[in-house]
């Protein structure tokens, strides 16, 4: 049969390995249906063909991005939008002009902050007290690990000085303990009862406009990595996904991770398993609830990512912090163990030394209740990790989740994070290098709003740990980059994986959905200092043409 759409022209990169040269792709209806050397292409031409000359373009498998928050992303966009911000005098200019433009909103709300911005990454109600004095404002940071709020945000939650640190997070103090302003992990829930919740027709506005930027950038299908209520003020994520899927507004190939509540016991299991269903009932698999997120740790940046040892304080000293596991390791084997049971895949937040320890012992006591399953567990972040648990991945079939983007030397880590680590830890940041060596098998993600969501951008400091145009010295050495083939490979056919969609997305195989993404030029083609070049040309979604960079 003729083709309906023809790729020529260009290398064809598979979802594994070197790109395949002198070779066309054939697709026919929303299916990959051959790959054919290009002298067999004209033959497959007919009068309804559209051939795509990729002019020696990069074809390849759409990107799938494993730990993603779109509909915070979405609407904050929507919203008091600070991730464009230089400097502390430019977020605090922001605020002000998002007051000033928005008069009749009771509540700023927003987030995009950066912690480096700030002293000691933790801004102070006085500089929101000067432009907006008059009505509450709460403002996630960017990595949506603190919140940023003013004296009249504080006030109406009703916080003060005799409020204690809640025991999954930390409030910033005055001298005389009155709150500063900054209210880390689980002190930011101190805003839940008082700031008004994000109205459905927002959030179902905020998917769609995430689910256009993700598209540009190439990417097909994503994990959702917080499936339940509260993420910046959205009450019920699924319900929007749903909306999206009764609309038929929903392009991309969803896996949603539910959110365990971490002070919740394990009736959760029974409740996400009838969630699981429903969902299952209402779709044929655009979006899926098969997965449970954990959260078992914090950020480094504010002392609350989990140690194997103390975090060091700006004198150099010890102090007696190691950071936060939020579900005791005892009990986090256990729930583990029975979502396994239940047929659920883990992901774990893990992104300290010792998060990553309790999080695989979690995995092996699973492994050892109930034995081999298809659960394809995987811990997202995994800033640092001890030399020894780099071999525990492959052992137990658990995947290293990795976000490329942070690995690389800026202010934040370099400010706000090393510093106050044990010495030698430098070499023990994203150790990617390490873990594909040990047989770990990798998935990739951007973590979005909280970084950028642009797969290239990841994929080129993946492979060379330096930012574009910097001279820094790799994070963590030389050893710890990738090679172009693997970074690719985590981004496509690596995601398609952990999101049990392997047999018809994450590769350009006959058969296989013809979610496609062409990038120009070929980054296979560039020196590794240039890979941030290659931008996507086009990308379709099982066969249709959802995007094009020049129309």
């Amino acid at each position: 049969m003729p083709a309906d759409v023809l790729f020529t022209g260009g290398a064809v990169f598979t979802g594994t390995g070197e790109p395949l040269r002198g070779h066309a792709v054939v697709v026919t209806g929303d299916r990959i249906t051959a790959v054919v050397p290009e002298s067999e292409a004209s033959a497959l031409i007919g009068e309804g063909t559209r051939v795509v000359d990729l002019g020696g373009a990069l074809l390849s498998p759409g990107f799938q991005d494993a730990h993603v928050h779109p509909l915070s992303a979405g609407v904050e966009l929507l919203m008091c939008n600070l991730t464009e911000a230089t400097d502390a005098a430019d977020a605090v200019a922001l605020v002000k002009a998002y007051a000033d433009a928005n008069p009749d909103e009771a509540w700023i709300q927003g987030g995009g902050w950066s912690m480096d911005h700030f002293p000691g990454g933790a801004p102070v109600r006085t500089l929101l007290d000067a432009v907006v004095p008059d009505r509450p404002v709460v403002l996630m940071s960017r990595d949506h690990h603190s919140t940023w709020a003013n004296t009249a945000a504080i006030t109406a939650a009703g916080v003060d000085a005799t409020t204690p640190d809640p025991a999954d997070g930390r409030i910033e103090r005055e001298a005389d303990g009155t709150p500063a302003g900054t209210f880390h992990e689980g002190a930011s829930d101190l805003f839940g009862h008082v700031r008004p919740a994000i109205g459905a027709d927002l959030a179902y506005a905020g998917l769609l406009r995430a689910q256009d930027e993700l598209i540009a950038l190439g990417i097909t299908g994503w994990q959702d990595a917080w499936i339940g209520s509260g993420l910046g003020g959205v009450q019920d994520v699924a319900s929007v996904y749903r909306r999206a899927l009764l609309d038929g507004t929903l392009r991309a190939h969803v896996v949603g991770a539910q959110w365990w509540e971490r002070a919740g016991g394990l009736e959760q299991v029974e409740e996400m398993a009838a969630r699981r269903a429903e969902f299952a009932a209402l779709d044929g698999g655009r979006f899926t609830l098969g997965t449970t997120k954990i959260m078992v740790d914090g950020v480094a940046e504010n002392q609350t990512a989990a140690m194997l040892t103390p975090y060091r304080d700006v004198h150099g000293h010890d102090t007696t912090n190691s950071g936060l596991s939020f579900i005791d390791p005892e009990r986090l084997r256990e729930i583990v163990t029975q979502l396994d049971r239940a047929g659920f895949q883990v992901h774990f937040h893990a992104l300290g030394d010792r998060a990553v320890r309790e999080a695989l012992d979690a995995v092996e006591a699973a492994r050892l209740a109930n034995g081999p399953t298809d659960g394809r567990h995987h811990l997202a972040h995994l800033q640092v990790v001890e030399e020894t648990e780099t071999a525990r991945f492959a052992d137990l079939d658990a995947v290293a989740n990795i976000q490329a983007l942070w690995a690389t030397h800026e202010d934040q880590i370099d400010e706000l994070t090393l510093p106050f680590l044990q010495d030698g830890a430098e070499a023990r940041q994203y150790p990617f290098g390490d873990l594909v060596r040990n047989g770990a098998r990798l998935a990739a993600g951007s973590d979005w709003p909280v970084s950028s969501a642009d797969p290239m951008d990841a994929i080129h400091i993946a492979v060379t740990r330096v930012a574009p145009g910097s001279d820094d010295e790799p994070l963590g050495g030389a050893h710890q980059r990738l090679d172009l083939a693997t970074a690719m490979a985590a981004y496509t056919s690596g995601t398609a994986w952990v999101n049990h969609r392997d047999h018809d997305t994450g590769h350009v195989r006959e058969g296989y959905l013809a979610n496609l993404v062409v990038l120009d030029p070929d980054p296979f083609s560039l020196p590794a200092d240039e890979i941030h070049r290659s931008t996507v040309e086009s990308t379709w979604i099982e066969g249709e043409l959802v995007y094009s960079r020049t129309t």
